[in-house]
């Protein structure tokens, strides 16, 4: 079984920076995307980027230029470097993994880590 452990989320003030990290553990693990999701209250859990196997990276459009996005493929690790942060990225920030089986793919997720960001 993978896990996906979350750190770095917390509190921060508008214009501040925050950096997300998630490590995904199992011995023999081979992942191609992996990303981060959020979901604020009352709202259902969006993409914020993701960087696939392959190396292509997308942003939903109202990170671009502030987030990024990068990978340790040796650690099995994603990181989400956060900066001129806004309160309308105040959400539960989740790492998404899409672990290859054989042929099969599944996805894996961490539980969660709260970004709050303080107008």
């Amino acid at each position: 079984q993978v896990q996906l452990v979350e750190s770095g989320g917390g509190l921060a003030q508008a214009g501040g920076s925050l950096r997300l990290s998630c490590v995904a553990s199992g011995s023999g693990v081979s992942i191609d995307s992996m990303g981060w999701y959020r979901q604020a209250p009352g709202k259902q859990r969006d993409l914020v980027a993701v960087k696939t196997g392959g190396g292509i990276i997308n942003y939903v459009d109202s990170v671009k230029g502030r987030f990024t996005i990068s990978r340790d493929n040796a650690k099995n690790a994603v990181y989400l470097q956060m900066n001129s942060l806004k309160p309308e990225d105040t959400a539960v920030y989740y790492c998404n993994a899409v672990i290859v089986v054989g042929r099969a793919k599944y996805n894996a997720w961490g539980q969660g880590t709260q970004v709050a960001v303080a107008s």
